[in-house]
């Protein structure tokens, strides 16, 4: 039997907001260049007429990207999109924004939905940032069935883990997270992260306090999978946190979570 993996990354990394953003790039980049991941989730990524800021990730980690808008919260400038990205290690073969439920919204936020040629075959890789604003939480649920629905489809079954990974914005136990939690695996708790681990934390000079109990010093921020089939039998090997300063600069204001999936068949 062989032994497959993949290393998962989700991080949300601010889009433009926050000072200095130009400042916080070489971080973003470095942080992901020093954990090597094979997949990488981005929430909050900024897109333009000419780039996008996971384009230019890519060309410099020799990645593959994938880009969709729009994406939480609203972006502040006409010409700049905010949205959800997919860096992989392999090419990716398809990818396409699917629309989230948003009664409360005049604009449809997307779910990124790829597949990613591994290895061993066809990965199924869901990208998300969910409404963040919990007095929104039907929202929120509904977001979240949808990411479970979609990533439980039966087309999707195969020789590779199903990902669905993001900024959820919401904390491991919530009930907005339950659709997931009843269908899929989290990763972090499978593979022994601490209980008490935060990705959205208050000790970050520019915090967003005015989020909430339910948000800030939680963490928010995801690796769901499931088995490709009923005999394939997978492991989480490590769950780690990162994001630390560069260079004296926060590269965001969460911290982005890293999980070592292995997988074989019976």
């Amino acid at each position: 039997m062989t032994d497959h993996q993949v290393r998962v990354m989700t991080w949300n990394i601010w889009w433009r907001f926050g000072p200095r953003w130009r400042e916080r790039q070489p971080g973003i980049l470095e942080t992901i260049r020093r954990f090597t991941p094979d997949v990488v989730g981005l929430q909050e990524v900024w897109g333009t007429r000419d780039t996008t800021q996971a384009e230019e990730l890519a060309d410099a980690l020799d990645m593959h990207a994938a880009f969709a808008a729009p994406s939480y919260p609203a972006a502040d400038r006409s010409d700049v999109e905010l949205g959800v990205a997919l860096l992989s290690r392999w090419p990716i073969a398809q990818y396409d924004g699917i629309a989230m439920p948003s009664r409360h919204r005049a604009w449809d936020p997307v779910v990124l939905k790829a597949a990613v040629d591994h290895p061993a075959g066809r990965m199924p890789v869901l990208v998300a940032c969910l409404e963040h604003a919990t007095t929104y939480s039907d929202d929120r649920l509904a977001q979240a069935t949808l990411l479970a629905d979609l990533a439980t489809d039966p087309s999707t079954d195969g020789p590779c883990p199903s990902l669905a990974i993001g900024d959820l914005n919401a904390a491991a136990d919530s009930a907005v997270l339950r659709p997931l939690r009843e269908v899929l695996i989290d990763a972090w708790t499978a593979g022994g992260g601490a209980a008490d681990a935060i990705t959205l934390p208050s000790s970050h000079p520019s915090a967003p306090l005015e989020a909430g109990p339910e948000l800030v010093d939680q963490r928010i921020d995801h690796i769901f999978y499931r088995p490709g089939h009923e005999d394939q039998l997978v492991t989480v090997e490590s769950a780690k946190i990162a994001g630390d300063p560069y260079d004296g600069v926060y590269p965001s204001d969460h911290r982005p979570v890293i999980c070592d999936l292995r997988w074989r068949d019976r």
